[in-house]
């Protein structure tokens, strides 16, 4: 009794007799069965947490890499772009402090033509200098090379295009392509259509398909001839160190490109396609939360189970002397260490689930013979996963927290029973 009285909070008797609770079996009044699918609710939970909140973190990061790694992170527009210093204001803009790159540039569509194909395109006029730069595409050749592109009169008539286009045309480098604009020379009857062959000269592939299938790069010279720019660009292409810091360099690159400048920056272009990601995020963020609650309340028709089942043993107990305290730590450690038990266990297998993402994937598509991540539905051809792991932890801290606050009313309960009372009529 004095031994029992003298044990400090969380003792090892309190320990022991908290696992000897829930490992006991049905038949002396134990809830093990009920236990283990509580411990596995909350594991599936955590795991389907952890694992899509990283897939689309992933996919955000993906996408947010090679869009800004193949688009800029400003546009820069000016009358003096286009006036006698353009090469001055140009200089002026890399200039600008965090500035890494900036790339006059001529965009515009056209119609692309193969052998018995026709397609849509974007046509982007770059100087062989400033393509080479653009690590994204000069570092992505997967066939044919860079070789004689802006070589000849004009530019001469070399010209990229991406690896999902040139299959959808049928086409390889060394082969011939058509490409037809709609803004050609004035005529009394309007514009008309400007036409003229090119030949691939190599072939990228950015591993996103909207850009795979539809770009062309052309030489700067040969774009402004062919789509009537005479010596004019359509804007400057910039970019920065840092992407987030792309707004707060405006009003230095607006300075730098003289008056009347108009500059863009990549969020206002694509600011309803990241917004609506990042509300995708958390919507499903709180959706999956919800998950891990309801697996947690398992925990709760467990700890019920036990308390009734174990009612006289809590009557001896507390005639034994141990305290009401005793009781609702007992019951709490019982309960809680199913939660904790089943959110290290979902920790381990989203963590591992994640680091084999692909090879997962590669094995499911090998197995039911179909692609479970098309690119032409999710524009990547793998599915990412990157792991935020203050998410993580935060995942993990509130998954725990949750089991130890759901064990708390039947812990209490527990604590409460009178021992007068339950064993009056054994």
């Amino acid at each position: 009794m004095s031994d029992l009285r003298a044990a400090g909070p969380f003792s090892r008797w309190e320990r022991s007799v908290a696992r000897r609770y829930l490992f006991a079996k049905r038949k002396n009044g134990g809830v093990a069965l009920i236990s283990v699918i509580s411990f596995s609710a909350v594991m599936l939970a955590v795991f389907a947490l952890i694992t899509v909140m990283s897939v689309m973190n992933g996919f955000r990061a993906e996408l947010l890499g090679r869009i800004l790694g193949f688009n800029g992170h400003l546009y820069a527009q000016s009358p003096l772009i286009n006036g006698p210093d353009r090469e001055g204001v140009i200089s002026r803009i890399r200039a600008v402090p965090g500035v890494i790159q900036a790339v006059p540039m001529v965009e515009a569509q056209a119609m692309v033509i193969g052998p018995g194909q026709v397609t849509g395109g974007i046509v982007r006029g770059v100087t062989p200098r400033d393509l080479l730069g653009l690590k994204i595409i000069s570092g992505n050749i997967k066939k044919g090379s860079l070789a004689g592109f802006g070589q000849g009169e004009f530019g001469g008539d070399i010209v990229l295009i991406g690896d999902r286009m040139a299959a959808n045309l049928g086409v390889g480098p060394g082969d011939a392509i058509t490409l037809i604009s709609p803004s050609g020379p004035a005529t009394a009857f309007g514009s008309s259509t400007r036409e003229k062959d090119y030949i691939v000269g190599g072939v990228f592939s950015v591993g996103m398909s909207q850009f795979d299938e539809a770009y062309v790069y052309m030489p700067l010279e040969q774009a402004q001839l062919f789509f009537g720019r005479d010596t004019s660009v359509d804007y400057v292409e910039i970019k920065v160190d840092d992407p987030d810091d792309a707004k707060l360099l405006k009003p230095a690159v607006e300075a730098a490109s003289g008056p009347g400048a108009l500059v863009a920056d990549w969020m206002d272009k694509n600011h309803s396609y990241f917004t609506a990601l990042q509300v995708e995020r958390k919507v499903m963020r709180l959706i999956l939360f919800c998950i891990v609650a309801i697996a947690t309340l398992n925990i709760i028709s467990s700890l019920v189970m036990l308390v009734k089942n174990k009612g006289k043993d809590i009557a001896i107990l507390r005639t034994m002397g141990a305290g009401q305290g005793a009781v609702l730590r007992i019951f709490v450690m019982a309960g809680a260490s199913i939660g904790v038990a089943g959110t290290l266990a979902g920790l381990m297998l989203g963590v591992l689930f994640c680091a084999y993402i692909t090879p997962i994937q590669n094995f499911v598509e090998w197995v039911t013979g179909t692609a479970v991540f098309s690119a032409d539905v999710y524009m990547l051809s793998h599915i990412p996963a990157k792991i935020d792991w203050v998410e993580v932890s935060g995942i993990v801290g509130l998954s725990a927290l949750m089991s130890v606050a759901a064990t708390l009313p039947p812990a209490w309960r527990a604590s409460r029973i009178d021992p007068v009372e339950a064993l009056r009529y054994e």
